[in-house]
């Protein structure tokens, strides 16, 4: 495997850790559940992007040609991660109103 190569998959690599950790921090300074669902939504679409690409660059130059078998996994994933977001957020929303809480303020339309 070319040097090249190496690098970019180890800074591909470091970046997608990067990007969970600050999501981590999120999830930990942030203080409610609506609030922390973000942090960790939308920073593990980029950090599996970004190891997706680095897949992609690392089974390209072992192998014969573009790796593009990759991209399934990633398809999946672009999918289900935010339908998992809805799902939470609803999820929440019911038990709130179960037990009486208040709810957050509606979103207000744009004039």
């Amino acid at each position: 495997m070319p040097a090249l190569a190496d690098i970019l998959v180890a800074v591909l690599l470091v970046g997608s850790g990067i990007v969970v950790l600050v999501a981590a921090l999120g999830l930990w300074r942030l203080p409610d559940f609506f609030l922390r669902m973000h942090a960790p939504a939308l920073a593990s679409t980029l950090a599996a992007w970004l190891v997706t690409f680095a897949s992609i660059v690392h089974f390209s130059t072992r192998g014969a040609g573009l790796a593009l078998h990759v991209w399934l996994i990633i398809i999946v994933l672009s999918i289900t991660a935010p339908v998992t977001t809805i799902v939470l957020a609803r999820a929440a929303l019911f038990r709130r109103r179960q037990a009486g809480d208040p709810l957050p303020a509606p979103l207000q339309p744009r004039p």
